[in-house]
């Protein structure tokens, strides 16, 4: 349809370069300091959790994107199916109603979505922000969002890491590869089976997300049981070019770091963070970065800040009980 001049549509994988252009604009106000390539959103347009035709919309002047919104729904999921809208306008298109548009029909599309997979459980649309976006925290509470978890990206400068970082006894290293990628995310979904929101991933969303083109093998460790054999916790790092082509850093920033139950208490996150500072630092990067839950075990006074993380941007996730 057409509005106003604008054109509306779902999001192609053609969309890569145009959303990458309008996500960049976008932080050139925001100032978040997330920067993207077409290869960077074309991973996101073939996410194995996005429906493009059913559950996306993009918003052109001409062939500029100024808005769109996508969903990403969950294949596994217990009482609570909990998808991802996410979504943004162009400065220069803001106050203009697209937002409240691009929300409203996420909102529809995610529904959409629930009743196809998972029609039996209740529905938490979700959506995850930096904290202190102009209008954002007004459009959402308009929509009935309320925040409902808060998060703190953490930063450590590499200039000075741990020199020989040990492995504690009875339990082994090993660094990324195809080989192990299995075995990361077995680690992974046991370690995070009592996270809040993060239930199971599937082989392809976890590749997808964790193990793709951004993805860092050499600062990458999963730790194993030396008796059994069986993984004990894993740490995968990612890299954005794009970051750091407008910062001028190289930030090496964890994904996902997890120690199975059975092993907690061992010392095997804080062996593999001092491992991944090491061999990040080694590899030359100058800052390692991660995004912690502040109402987990693990916030800004857990084994992050004795590892030397300070506290950076606050991010909301946003959720409205549908």
């Amino acid at each position: 349809m057409r509005t106003e001049s604008l054109t509306w549509r779902p999001l192609t994988r053609g969309d890569a370069q145009a959303s990458a252009d309008l996500l960049n604009a976008m932080d050139a106000v925001d100032g978040i300091g997330e920067l993207y390539t077409a290869e960077d959103t074309l991973q996101e347009l073939i996410d194995p959790g996005a429906d493009l035709e059913r559950a996306s919309l993009a918003v052109f002047a001409g062939d500029v994107m100024v808005g769109f919104m996508k969903i990403r729904y969950k294949r596994f999921a217990e009482e609570t199916h909990r998808v991802l809208l996410d979504g943004g306008v162009h400065p220069d298109h803001r106050r203009r109603g697209l937002g409240t548009t691009l929300v409203e029909a996420g909102v529809a599309a995610a529904k959409t979505l629930h009743d196809l997979h998972h029609p039996t459980l209740k529905l938490a649309i979700d959506v995850y922000r930096a904290e202190g976006i102009a209008g954002l925290a007004e459009l959402l509470r308009g929509r009935g969002f309320t925040p409902a978890r808060y998060f703190q990206r953490m930063e450590r400068s590499l200039a000075a890491v741990p020199a020989a970082p040990t492995i504690p006894d009875g339990l082994r290293l090993e660094p990324w590869s195809a080989g192990t990628d299995e075995d990361f995310l077995a680690a992974r979904n046991e370690a995070f089976r009592d996270v809040w929101g993060a239930p199971a991933l599937p082989l392809d969303f976890w590749r997808n997300k964790f193990t793709n083109h951004t993805l860092r093998p050499e600062a990458s460790f999963l730790v194993r049981d030396t008796a059994t054999g069986t993984p004990a916790g894993m740490l995968v790092t990612n890299h954005w070019p794009a970051d750091a082509e407008v910062t001028g850093v190289r930030d090496a920033h964890v994904m996902a770091l997890g120690t199975v139950p059975a092993c907690r208490g061992r010392g095997v996150a804080t062996a593999l963070i001092a491992h991944a500072l090491r061999a990040a630092a080694e590899h030359g990067f100058e800052r390692m970065s991660l995004n912690v839950d502040s109402a987990g075990p693990a916030g800004t006074s857990g084994i992050f800040a004795r590892a030397g993380f300070t506290p950076k941007t606050r991010y909301v996730r946003w959720a409205l009980e549908a």
